[in-house]
């Protein structure tokens, strides 16, 4: 029998913010390939299934839009502002997976690019001095708490 709830239920999703372990660090992001923020770089991530974890999602999603694999992460935080995704009420858990250096990606699935870009283009700086790409949802705010993480995890 199935059990019916009469509260809306948000979706889930998860994302994976790859960092290099370098002396100046590389962060994977894809470029989206559909609506909503097509052709702005995002984390790899999507929706999850309804017989997986947010940590499976995650390692799931990275391998499908990069071909990346990964099997440890560490997860950074949940994120649910009410407006964060045009589609609908979403909620993300972020995750964070460490590699030594960039690993060859490619974009797969709904990712029109995959590609490594120097992560102190996404640290807080004044305005004008780095053109960083333009990251949809709310993933900059992500960003800046993924370095928090990485900062503690990196050694």
């Amino acid at each position: 029998m199935a059990y019916t709830y009469k509260y809306p239920r948000p979706a889930v999703t998860a994302d994976c913010i790859v960092i290099t372990k370098e002396p100046d660090p590389k962060v994977l992001l894809v470029e989206r390939g559909d609506e909503p923020f097509k052709g702005c770089w995002a984390f790899p991530g999507g929706f999850m299934n309804m017989d997986e974890t947010t940590e499976q999602c995650a390692i799931r999603e990275l391998e499908e839009e990069t071909g990346l694999r990964v099997s440890d992460v560490h997860q950074i935080g949940a994120y649910s502002k009410v407006d964060r995704d045009p589609r609908g009420r979403t909620i993300t858990v972020a995750y964070l997976a460490i590699v030594d250096e960039p690993i060859a990606v490619n974009g797969q699935d709904d990712a029109a690019k995959a590609e490594w870009w120097p992560l102190s283009d996404f640290l807080d700086k004044p305005s004008g001095i780095a053109e960083r790409p333009h990251l949809a949802f709310d993933h900059y705010d992500i960003m800046q708490d993924a370095v928090k993480v990485f900062n503690r995890h990196k050694e």
